[in-house]
């Protein structure tokens, strides 16, 4: 948990090409992801209370699974998304490859199947409730860059949904 905040607060801004990345920004998103880290933490390490053998129960093993299926989807997403554009560019592209044959919101679909494994594996109500926020977050902006890549691409494939592969 604290490698993956470390990583999408401290490194992932520089990875990203076209527009400088707003400081503003990465102030918050460092307030919201220490707060949200202390508060993942002080539940699981003061509050939650597993039984020995939970690390063979089904929401861990399925949890963990989901949590590293997201995960990956998620950490290959913004891989492609990184090379889109060359350094210096700005024009948008259309993503391809990976889920986003699927979906225009392929990081953001990781994400959240990362944060609800997560909820899933540790069965706890404040990792149930980030991952709804994530859900709450989020969804709303992979349908607006849907919308958006629709209305921007002509040649935007329609069969691809916003977020949920088939779905949505």
């Amino acid at each position: 948990l604290c490698f993956l905040i470390y990583l999408r607060t401290f490194i992932y801004p520089f990875f990203t090409r076209g527009r400088p990345f707003p400081l503003q920004l990465l102030f918050f998103g460092t307030l919201f992801c220490i707060y949200n880290g202390f508060l993942q933490g002080y539940y699981l390490i003061y509050c939650a209370e597993y039984p020995n053998d939970w690390c063979t129960d089904i929401r861990f093993t399925s949890g963990l699974l989901l949590f590293l299926l997201g995960m990956g989807i998620n950490i290959h997403s913004d891989l492609l998304l990184r090379q889109l554009r060359k350094p210096g560019e700005v024009t948008y592209k259309i993503p391809q490859g990976g889920l986003f044959t699927y979906v225009s919101g392929a990081n953001y679909f990781g994400e959240i199947v990362e944060w609800f494994g997560f909820a899933i594996a540790t069965w706890s109500l404040p990792a149930f409730a980030f991952a709804f926020f994530t859900l709450c977050c989020i969804g709303p902006r992979a349908y607006h860059h849907h919308r958006f890549y629709l209305k921007t691409f002509m040649d935007y494939p329609k069969s691809r949904k916003a977020l949920i592969p088939f779905v949505f």
